[in-house]
């Protein structure tokens, strides 16, 4: 369920593989929402904090047991919230991150092989009762997002992983979305930009 009706805010996730796309429109749904009257706050998973940016760089270049990957996705998660989300839905802003906690089952889960149940208890621990109003999940098949990505920068560790570790993540998103289709929509990121902040506006129409 999502937060709280109490709660004035609203909560937006970001979510697909590395090279999806969703990065490219997430500068747009936030300059959508201010167009619209709305305070935005935009942070990012992992990171988003001080502490939560220490723990990104650990997460991103240094290899170590799975794990100790996901209880540290979860630490930096649990600050993220306490210093920024939850602060910003009781302000009444919207909030909106770069990836949340369907990212932990794609890539620790799927993507890693962590078992689902470990992920449902960190999860049920860390924020029982939040979820976002809304997840954006960007779907494009393996070869577009990586075409994207060696295109564009130098890779961190995941963005190193071979082709069957993001074909396993691009499931379990799939497979989260079929499972909470109240809260993910999925979006073709093969489409034209113009065709997808044309849909982005109409989701977003509906959540005002």
């Amino acid at each position: 369920m999502t937060q709280s009706s109490t709660v004035k805010g609203k909560f937006i996730s970001f979510e697909g593989i590395d090279g999806a796309g969703k990065s490219t429109h997430i500068a747009f749904v936030a300059e959508w929402l201010g167009a619209h009257g709305k305070t935005v706050v935009s942070s990012r998973e992992p990171g988003g904090t001080t502490v939560g940016e220490k723990l990104r760089d650990l997460l991103l270049h240094e290899k170590m047991h799975l794990e100790t990957e996901a209880l540290l996705m979860f630490a930096s998660r649990r600050e993220h919230i306490a210093q920024v989300i939850a602060p910003g839905l009781a302000r009444g802003d919207w909030v909106v991150s770069d990836r949340f906690t369907d990212a932990s089952f794609a890539y620790q889960g799927g993507g890693r092989g962590l078992d689902r149940s470990k992920m449902e208890a960190l999860e049920q621990w860390v924020h029982p009762t939040l979820q976002p109003n809304l997840t954006l999940l960007f779907d494009v098949p393996l070869a577009v997002a990586r075409a994207r990505l060696d295109a564009t920068r130098t890779l961190d560790k995941f963005e190193q992983e071979q082709a069957d570790f993001f074909e396993a993540c691009r499931t379990e998103y799939l497979r989260r979305a079929a499972q909470f289709p109240e809260r993910i929509v999925v979006v073709d990121s093969t489409q034209s930009i113009d065709a997808i902040r044309a849909q982005l506006a109409a989701i977003l129409e509906k959540l005002l």
